[in-house]
């Protein structure tokens, strides 16, 4: 399966992140203070009894095109926090998922659970922004970034308190996810080449992820059947986006999939 044509490849997705952070160069200085200056880092509560859901913030993507265009972010956010999620998500690309930063501010003053910045971060200046916008947690992707940049931008995380959700797409993106020292694993379903969704693939590699590191499922997550399946290999938490955030009842959405009981014991 190759990639549409209207669909942006990872490279051009890259080449525009790119710009957005040559732009931020200017600021540097004001997201320093301003990111010193940000309330307290929210902790991700640690796995319980029940897979943790994480929910997303989404208006549109590369896969899905538009999802829900008139998405209120605060609105939604709140409805998921009520629906039992114990994190939300929020994209701050604009460019090919709809979001901002501002969306991001948004959240994070409207609700009392943590937010995960979920965005393509390439520099440390994207990481002073994403905690001067009150989040508590950023994206790191394996296949976007080099291993010594990976490791060089989990330092820089940590240096903000800033735990970092490392995603790989493989079992052999594992490695390196786990030198980076991850606060948790996010396992991708979906190929960013082809953005094709395989659940099987992913449970393959959620099972080879240390017991020791928690483990995030993300993408094609559409159902209840779909979260028992992904805690049957071992997931802690779900980030469920595109089945919650077109929802016009985004809580009872995230309701419907919470509960799902955790498996410990599957992963060595």
């Amino acid at each position: 399966m190759t990639p549409s044509p209207h669909r942006p490849t990872l490279d051009a997705i890259l080449a525009i992140t790119r710009t957005r952070v040559e732009a931020l160069k200017g600021r540097a200085a004001e997201l320093e203070r301003r990111a010193a200056a940000a309330s307290p880092v929210r902790q991700f509560q640690e796995p319980t009894d029940a897979v943790g859901l994480i929910a997303e913030v989404k208006r549109r993507s590369p896969s899905q095109g538009d999802i829900r265009t008139d998405l209120d972010p605060v609105q939604h956010a709140r409805a998921y926090v009520r629906g039992g999620a114990v994190a939300v998500s929020v994209l701050t690309d604009e460019a090919h998922f709809g979001g901002s930063l501002e969306d991001l501010e948004r959240v994070a003053a409207a609700v009392p659970v943590p937010v995960l910045r979920k965005d393509f971060i390439l520099d440390e200046l994207q990481i002073m922004e994403a905690r001067a916008a009150g989040a508590s947690a950023i994206l790191l992707i394996v296949r976007a970034l080099a291993p010594d940049r990976l490791q060089a931008l989990a330092r820089a995380a940590a240096a903000w308190h800033l735990p970092t959700l490392i995603e790989v797409h493989s079992a052999a993106e594992l490695e390196p996810a786990l030198a980076a020292g991850p606060g948790a694993i996010g396992v991708n379903a979906r190929d960013l080449a082809t953005f094709a969704v395989d659940l099987r693939r992913a449970e393959a590699v959620i099972r080879d992820v240390p017991s020791t590191v928690a483990v995030v499922a993300e993408s094609g997550i559409e159902n209840r059947a779909d979260v028992e399946r992904v805690a049957a290999a071992g997931a802690d938490f779900v980030l469920v986006g595109t089945s919650v955030a077109r929802q016009r009842d985004p809580e009872h959405a995230v309701r419907a999939l919470a509960g799902v009981q955790r498996q410990p014991g599957v992963r060595t």
